[in-house]
């Protein structure tokens, strides 16, 4: 079964390598997906998303000792935090050269566009009712895997269980969700 964060903090905090290397995994994919699209199409041949999180992650790293973590994610949150600064810093150095386009002072809010947050919402309402409309085993499993962010280890733990079993078991009810949700 897989360490919890706060325990590969305490560990990558005392120097194992480890310990950090697994945080980072964790972490690094999902930061690098919210920037992404955050980088203005003028600005990525100076500053490329890979770039950003890069930074961000080192800058953090030499700071680990001082960040304290409040709930879950917190390492995420404070990592996309942390590119949305260096963002910020990139445009403002973009503007300094003015070889920026005009609008360069429409700095991306970090949140969602309108449009995503009503999709979002909307797929959220979708994903609710189709759940309430599932087995309580296939709801369990679900909810474990989206919202508690279970390993499929955890998984079998709560079902009874084996790991392959538990991953199996949400595969299917993945797809009779996915099947209420187009319905």
């Amino acid at each position: 079964m897989g360490q919890t964060s706060e325990r590969l903090l305490a560990l990558a905090r005392t120097g194992d390598r480890g310990a950090v290397g697994a945080l980072l995994a964790r972490c690094v994919p999902g930061v690098r997906r919210w920037t992404h699209g955050r980088v203005p199409r003028w600005m990525r041949a100076a500053a490329d998303t890979g770039d950003l999180v890069q930074d961000a992650v080192l800058a953090t790293l030499s700071r680990l000792d001082a960040f304290q973590p409040q709930g879950r994610r917190a390492l995420a949150r404070y990592l996309r935090t942390a590119v949305r600064h260096r963002l910020i810093d990139e445009l403002r150095r973009a503007r300094r050269w003015s070889a920026a386009p005009d609008g360069l002072d429409e700095v991306p809010d970090g949140g969602p566009s309108p449009l995503r947050a009503a999709i979002d919402a909307e797929t959220r309402r979708r994903y609710r009712a189709a759940l309430a409309c599932l087995p309580r085993r296939d709801q369990e499993l679900l909810v474990g895997h989206f919202d508690l962010e279970y390993s499929h280890a955890q998984l079998g733990c709560m079902t009874g269980r084996s790991p392959h079993a538990a991953r199996m078991a949400l595969t299917r009810a993945i797809g009779r969700l996915a099947a209420r949700m187009r319905d």
